[in-house]
């Protein structure tokens, strides 16, 4: 992880898209951006990624893998994994795959113990997501 410039932590889901990104020296994840998309256009998405991806200095993404508990997997897992190789593909960034379970539940507790009232909470939990997945990885 000594590399250069910013990674960029992913939270993919189905409606939103949490974007975190880590400071130049790679020690802080920063929540960044909640992506609304429906799920289908994901041509929207990919452009606004890069573009995120060309401005912030963006060399490496880490996107978190929405894995069952039981190890098989999931349609959300499989729509997570075809979302990375399109990304890949139109970056050419290393893209680091990663298990986001409990991502989300962590989020909201720590929205809530902070005191952000619920109405607040939906527009950035999944940025909160995507930081605790970043940070995991920035260790």
């Amino acid at each position: 992880m000594q590399g250069k410039g910013r990674i960029m932590g992913i939270d993919f889901g189905m409606r939103h898209i949490g974007i975190a990104l880590s400071d130049e020296l790679r020690i802080i994840a920063k929540g960044f951006e909640t992506i609304n998309w429906n799920g289908v256009d994901d041509e929207w998405a990919l452009n606004r990624i890069v573009e995120i991806i060309e401005s912030k200095n963006v060399t490496e993404i880490v996107l978190g893998q929405p894995k069952r508990t039981d190890g098989t997997e999931s349609e959300s897992e499989r729509k997570a994994n075809d979302f990375a190789a399109r990304l890949r593909e139109r970056c050419g960034l290393p893209i680091h795959l990663r298990d986001e379970r409990f991502t989300t539940v962590i989020a909201s507790r720590y929205l809530h113990d902070s005191n952000v009232k619920a109405k607040n909470q939906k527009k950035v939990i999944d940025q909160v997501a995507a930081e605790i997945i970043l940070q995991e990885y920035l260790g």
